[in-house]
């Protein structure tokens, strides 16, 4: 997968443009995640943010658009292409620099770089 496709959703995610997923269920291969926080349709640089409430205490995650998979409007489902652990081990999500800084972008790319399903 490049960056480039990494940070766009693909073409059989289902993904309207515009449409609204803020509270969607987050399901990764091997379960519930959380819920969409908030997201990003940005060209080449789309993305979601994910509340995973009490599974990692709290912990907000960001994700490269191109780890979903399916969106599911009728269930309000997010499904995912990476593992709880791959998502619990990424880089920590920092609010206030996510949108600008190039390094923690290049950070996430490494980390979800490659496609595990």
């Amino acid at each position: 997968m490049t960056d480039k496709s990494l940070w766009a959703y693909g073409d059989t995610s289902g993904h309207a443009a515009g449409a609204m997923l803020s509270g969607y269920k987050v399901e990764a291969l091997d379960g519930s995640i959380g819920k969409v926080d908030k997201h990003s349709d940005e060209l080449g640089s789309a993305w979601i943010v994910v509340d995973t409430g009490v599974w990692i205490f709290g912990k907000e995650v960001l994700l490269p658009a191109g780890t979903v998979t399916r969106i599911d409007p009728d269930e309000r489902v997010v499904r995912l292409n990476r593992t709880k652990e791959e998502i619990r081990s990424a880089p920590e999500f920092v609010r206030e620099r996510h949108l600008e800084d190039l390094e923690y972008r290049r950070m996430l790319s490494g980390h979800y770089g490659s496609p595990q399903a």
